[in-house]
């Protein structure tokens, strides 16, 4: 009975939500979490008689185990989503998860790459080698563009338009929008298809579309382009760590502190909320204290 209708939500998050993979994997995991916490605490009748005493042990048992506050609030929407799909199709009357009240914590600022950061990760990329001059045009599209890991994976050669200089994206729930992109990009994309891409695919005889490949003429995935960013980390200067999405961060990051205006920048990233693309907005706040230092006589 479980089984049966976890696939039924399965299909409603694919089919009518039009959530990736990768959502729908998160949302299975932490149903299978709770069924096993069920299991192993009582037996499981049935997901639809689930109690709200039931809830609140599962609530007590996330924080017995040490579970981050973020994970639990995610655990917690998904089962809330879960159930409140059975109240919609009329197989429970009540949604025990409903009345869950978890205390917000404030977001973390988005971390980011400083521009003289970033003039250090290009410099790691500047050689002729292969391998440099695909990394480089990684590296560039990502920043230049603010797109998401999997729209990087996503990206298709026919998604690439260099008259007009702008890619479209594939966003999350099916949503497209398309992102200009300046000189330096254009120029390592070109070089990038003319001397790796095009000579990898005809060596491989590959029939695909993917921009980004690995040296087999393989789509490259997302664990793929993360591992790049670590190597170009390790060619640099810098002392830190990468993950692709902080080159999203840094690319809203340096639009609005060069005086970008907020609603461009959420449209740039696919936000469908003008209060997501606002936490940067907070990040900013350090550039605007810096001139402060810099130019006020008195400071």
């Amino acid at each position: 009975m479980a089984e049966k209708l976890i696939a039924e939500f399965q299909q409603y998050l694919r089919v009518e939500r039009q959530y990736s993979s990768a959502t729908l994997k998160a949302y299975t995991d932490d149903l299978q979490l709770f069924i096993k916490f069920l299991k192993e605490n009582g037996g499981l009748a049935s997901l639809t008689a689930v109690r709200r005493m039931d809830v609140h042990v599962f609530m007590s048992f996330l924080y017995d185990q040490h579970y981050q506050a973020t994970s639990i609030e995610r655990i917690i929407s998904s089962l809330r989503s879960f159930y409140r799909f059975l109240q919609k199709n009329g197989q429970i009357v009540d949604n025990s998860f409903s009345y869950v009240q978890l205390k917000r914590h404030p977001r973390p600022l988005p971390r980011f790459f400083y521009e003289k950061e970033m003039q250090e990760l290009f410099q790691a990329v500047a050689g002729d080698a292969l391998v440099d001059i695909r990394d480089r045009a990684i590296l560039e599209t990502l920043y230049a563009t603010g797109m998401r890991v999997s729209e990087c994976t996503g990206l298709k050669m026919t998604d690439v338009d260099f008259n007009l200089k702008i890619v479209l994206l594939h966003g999350k729930g099916n949503k497209d929008r398309y992102v200009p992109f300046g000189r330096y990009c254009e120029q390592a994309l070109q070089r990038y298809f003319e001397q790796v891409r095009s000579p990898l695919i005809s060596k491989y005889h590959k029939q695909h579309q993917a921009v980004f490949i690995n040296q087999h003429g393989d789509p490259l995935t997302a664990a793929g382009i993360t591992y790049i960013l670590k190597q170009i980390i390790k060619r640099s200067s810098l002392t830190t760590t990468i993950h692709p999405h902080e080159l999203r961060h840094t690319f809203a990051t340096h639009l609005l502190n060069r005086g970008a205006d907020l609603r461009a920048v959420q449209e740039f990233l696919g936000h469908s909320s003008l209060s997501t693309t606002q936490i940067y907005t907070h990040v900013t706040k350090e550039h605007l204290q810096r001139d402060y230092q810099k130019y006020f006589p008195r400071s």
